[in-house]
């Protein structure tokens, strides 16, 4: 049985991850979306509040997991047991950060595979950071997340009474 991880801050979750992740549980007998607890991005929303605003929108794909996790990846995909490790690339300027992800993921652990996965071409500028800004100022966001995700980032960023 094949095993990968999607690991990532989702922070929040998007309509491109989610297209990933799609095309991941077609390629895998099993995924497990990993979502780091803190991932050094100082995220908005919390690993909790995150892992359920994953959860509803995954419900659809048998195969898939959702789980937070903190430490090395490489040693969360060894303790999973995971044959390989899933990537987004958006465009060529994720290319080197990812690239040299993998290498010092291969360098600490050989045995774990990482593959590269497009999404469709529309969500190619979609990013969580991005997201959050457009929510942030009032702008629309359902075209690029659930609407459980617009919903939690509208009040998020809703003003907060004096």
């Amino acid at each position: 049985m094949r095993h990968c991880i999607y690991p990532g801050t989702f922070d929040p979750i998007t309509y491109g991850h989610l297209d990933v992740l799609s095309r991941a549980a077609k390629l895998f007998n099993r995924v497990t979306v990993a979502i780091a607890v803190s991932g050094g991005k100082g995220p908005l929303f919390s690993a909790e509040e995150r892992l359920e605003m994953v959860r509803p929108n995954v419900a659809n794909l048998p195969n898939v997991t959702v789980v937070t996790f903190s430490g090395l990846l490489v040693e969360f995909c060894m303790a999973q047991q995971a044959d390989a490790i899933i990537r987004g690339l958006r465009a060529l300027s994720d290319f080197e950060f990812e690239f040299n992800m993998a290498l010092m993921n291969r360098h600490l652990e050989p045995e774990l595979e990482t593959l590269f996965v497009m999404p469709n071409e529309q969500f190619s500028y979609t990013s969580s950071s991005l997201v959050k800004q457009v929510a942030k100022f009032g702008g629309d966001v359902k075209h690029f997340v659930p609407p459980n995700v617009a919903a939690a980032l509208a009040a998020a960023y809703a003003p907060k009474p004096a």
